[in-house]
């Protein structure tokens, strides 16, 4: 399964690689990182249909998640990418924002990464 995380801080790549290290020896997960909503409008645009879910952020500077969301939801390939969005700042208004803009699910910082692989290994 191809994931896109999409977050504009940098060490979040070092934490994925480390955490998802055996999925991604297996082959059973594979990841790209984009830091910007931009560069992942861009990643998707010149990778259409590749990533089958996407992890991002919600508040990042310039695009953010939310934005983001929408952009993909509007523009989305066949089939509909999987969206989770991530945020530090558990509130009610930005869950439903998030989800009346079709997000899948709504994680809070910092990630369960146990909660998260559970989460991954359980979609179809």
């Amino acid at each position: 399964m191809k994931i896109l995380v999409v977050d504009d801080e940098q060490d979040i790549r070092d934490l994925f690689v480390q955490r998802f290290r055996r999925e991604i020896r297996a082959g059973d997960f594979s990841f790209a990182f984009c830091y910007s909503g931009e560069e992942a409008l861009s990643y998707l645009r010149e990778h259409p249909s590749e990533a089958v879910l996407i992890l991002s952020d919600i508040n990042m500077p310039g695009m953010s998640g939310l934005e983001l969301l929408r952009s993909i939801r509007e523009q989305s390939p066949a089939p509909p990418p999987f969206i989770m969005m991530i945020t530090a700042y558990g509130d009610q208004e930005k869950y439903d924002e998030a989800m009346r803009l079709g997000a899948d699910d709504f994680l809070n910082k910092p990630l369960d990464f146990a909660a998260l692989k559970q989460k991954l290994t359980a979609l179809p």
